[in-house]
């Protein structure tokens, strides 16, 4: 008989809500989804209550949202629902200033709000908010680019409701209990499992698994530059950001020859998204830029 299959380490994180509770452990979760039910199952609660995720601090910090990578000794704050609220907003600009993303579980909220913006003058409104529905229509389960195409082709001039969730707040903040420290500078990093498609909403954060037996190719010079480019245009654009479909338009318009072939390209494999003319030839004219160390 052939011998057992080594059996992987089953890693263990620590987790508290972030409006304050007792300390829970997850383990075994293998994507997004699984890790909000094991926080549910940690906390007695259902797991359409988790909005989403922050590493090492309970706050509203978007730059802390748990992503692609979580460390060994990164504390798990989960973010529920919180108090529901119906906001009118009249679009007296083409732009409203929201940058959108989700949380992979079927929920878009609201990542950051630009200053001097539409949604920057109307109060209400919060980053962290969950876009519940709009003018009636239910925006659950749609992504988050569907969410900002939606925005975006409201007439302007036109007053909409939006039906927000914003995540529950605490009088005082929890903090990381002692003996659960922070990860330290340089502590591993472990990826979640393959790369995942591009607004795959079953696999966002892709399969913890192990720590890498070899070091993770580090980006070139010129991806660096590129993605960073193309992920500011989906910002101004779409009003998202998602570094991981910007690192895949740039992988596409690596070795295209014009912009219609980046065109042909984007269509194929992101069809979805429906790109305008104009945001495909300056994502083109960003990667030429990189190439060239203009940017």
């Amino acid at each position: 008989a052939p011998p057992p299959h080594p059996l992987r380490p089953r890693l263990v994180f620590h987790t508290q809500l972030a409006h304050g509770s007792a300390t829970g452990r997850v383990e075994g979760f293998g994507n997004v989804r699984e890790l909000y039910g094991k926080i549910g199952e940690a906390f007695g609660i259902p797991p359409s209550e988790v909005l989403f995720c922050t590493l090492n601090t309970p706050q509203v910090d978007m730059e802390k949202l748990l992503g692609g990578q979580i460390g060994l000794e990164d504390f798990i704050f989960a973010h529920t629902r919180g108090r529901q609220k119906d906001v009118q907003v009249l679009k007296s600009e083409e732009a409203l200033g929201l940058t959108i993303t989700d949380n992979g579980a079927g929920y878009a909220f609201i990542k950051r709000i630009r200053e001097g913006s539409v949604m920057a003058r109307t109060p209400q409104v919060g980053v962290g908010d969950v876009l519940e529905a709009l003018d009636g229509r239910s925006l659950v389960g749609t992504r988050h680019f569907e969410v900002a195409r939606l925005l975006q082709e409201l007439p302007r001039g036109h007053r909409f409701r939006l039906r927000l969730t914003e995540p529950r707040r605490a009088w005082g903040s929890p903090k990381i209990p002692s003996g659960s420290p922070k990860s330290p500078q340089g502590s591993p990093r472990i990826p979640w499992g393959p790369p995942k498609s591009p607004g795959d909403p079953q696999n966002p954060l892709g399969t913890p698994q192990h720590p890498p037996t070899s070091p993770t190719p580090q980006p070139s010079a010129f991806e660096e530059r590129a993605v960073a480019k193309v992920d500011d245009l989906l910002e101004s654009y779409m009003g998202i950001r998602d570094s991981e479909l910007a690192a895949t338009m740039v992988e596409l318009g690596r070795d295209a020859r014009d912009p219609d072939a980046l065109a042909e390209a984007l269509d194929a494999q992101l069809g979805d998204f429906a790109f305008p003319d104009e945001f495909v030839f300056d994502v083109w004219g960003a990667i030429g830029d990189a190439k060239a160390g203009r940017c």
